[in-house]
C-alpha cells in the first residue's frame, strides 16, 4: 500500500481516533496520516503520546473544506447508539449521527477510499433500516461498498470483538476481507510476569 500507481504515498485521514488503532495499521502499511479528529481529551493525550500530534477536537465543528485532501477516509465512528450496551437509539441518539459527518467530508474530498469499522449490532438495527440509509448514502456518494462482520479472535486478539467493517472504493476494485490472521491468543500470551 506505499504508494499509489503515479508513486504517491498515500494519504489517509483518521477519524474518531480514540488512540490511534487504525492509524498504526494503516502506517505500518506505509501510508501517511495528514488529519485525524477525536474529541475524548484523555485519548487526545494517549494518541499525542502515541504519534507526536494532538487530534483536532469536535469533528461536528471542523469545516469538511478545512480537511486536508487524502486518499483514504477512515473512522470508527461512535457505536454507542448502536451497540447492545447502549440504549440502541441509533440516530435519534447524537452520537449515532455522527456518521453524517463522515459522508459530508467523503461528500466534500471525494477520496478514493475508506475504511468504517462499528459494532456488529449496527447491521440490524431498526429491523436493518439504519444500516440500509448508511450503505445508501455511501453508494449515493459513488463508493462500491463492501462489508463483513469480522472478530478480533479470527486476527490474534485475545479477545472476541466483533465489529463490521465497512470498505468502500470509487472505482469498483476486486476486493475479499482477510478470512483469518494469525492463531488466537489467550490473555496469559500476552500480559507480561
Amino acid at each position: 500500500m506505499k504508494t499509489m500507481a503515479n508513486g504517491k504515498k498515500i494519504k489517509f485521514i483518521d477519524l474518531f481516533a480514540g488512540i490511534g488503532g487504525i492509524r498504526i495499521a494503516f502506517e505500518r502499511a506505509g501510508a501517511k496520516c495528514v488529519f485525524s479528529s477525536e474529541w475524548d481529551e484523555p485519548c487526545q493525550i494517549m494518541y499525542e503520546a502515541n504519534f507526536g500530534e494532538r487530534p483536532f477536537g469536535d469533528i461536528t465543528k471542523i469545516k469538511a473544506e478545512d480537511v486536508p485532501d487524502h486518499d483514504i477516509l477512515t473512522g470508527g465512528f461512535p457505536c454507542q447508539a448502536f451497540s447492545i450496551i447502549g440504549n440502541k437509539l441509533g440516530f435519534a441518539d447524537t452520537r449515532g449521527t455522527l456518521f453524517f459527518d463522515v459522508e459530508r467530508i467523503l461528500k466534500v474530498k471525494q477520496p478514493n477510499a475508506f475504511l468504517l469499522e462499528n459494532v456488529k449490532q449496527l447491521v440490524s438495527h431498526d429491523k436493518g433500516r439504519t444500516f440500509k440509509v448508511i450503505l445508501e448514502k455511501l453508494e449515493d456518494l459513488g463508493y462500491f461498498v463492501h462489508y463483513k462482520i469480522l472478530n478480533g479472535l479470527d486476527f490474534g486478539v485475545p479477545q472476541k470483538r466483533e465489529r463490521i467493517v465497512l470498505v468502500g472504493f470509487k472505482n469498483n476494485h476486486p476486493f475479499e476481507f482477510p478470512r483469518n490472521g494469525t492463531k488466537a491468543q489467550t490473555l496469559a500470551d500476552i500480559l507480561e510476569p
